[in-house]
């Protein structure tokens, strides 16, 4: 931050917010799958994304990971992406087995503290958030995000 707007924060208390949020475009990003391959956000250019932040040791994360699978199958032909970001401190050693373990379907990507910030500064998992066709984040949802929930948003975006 410059120091005049460090000066304002300090003096006046203003909220200065450094993250993408609702209404605007989401922050690109490039991360790796299992495979070592980078998958970008501009990959999914020109479809409904989803990004769920989550881990394997969370309880309410797992909880909603069937309703994504279902959801991936009905709405991946339809031009929806869902794209599981997870913040394991134990990468790929804890997520690999897990994904096979549960039959995840739709593509799973390794975060960092980067894109924590970037997408508003996560700090509880499970995030969902949702971008829209032209990249612009539309929603941001802390806790289980069901699949009437996901179904809801689609059939808005669609």
């Amino acid at each position: 931050m410059k120091p005049l707007l460090i000066a304002l924060v300090l003096v006046f208390g203003l909220s200065v917010s450094l993250h993408a949020q609702k209404g605007e475009k989401a922050p690109p990003f490039s991360l790796k799958n299992s495979a070592g391959e980078t998958i970008s956000l501009s990959d999914f250019e020109g479809k409904i994304v989803v990004l769920n932040f989550w881990a394997t040791w969370c309880p309410p994360c797992r909880a909603e990971i069937p309703d994504f699978i279902r959801v991936y199958d009905s709405y991946h032909s339809k031009g929806v992406e869902i794209v599981g970001i997870s913040l394991d401190h134990k990468g790929w050693d804890a997520i690999n087995p897990f994904v096979k373990n549960h039959k995840i379907n739709y593509p799973v990507l390794l975060g960092n503290a980067a894109i924590a910030r970037a997408y508003g500064n996560i700090r509880s998992i499970p995030t969902t958030i949702i971008i829209d066709k032209s990249g612009t984040i539309v929603n941001q949802h802390v806790g289980i995000m069901t699949e009437k929930q996901l179904i809801s948003m689609f059939d808005t975006l669609l």
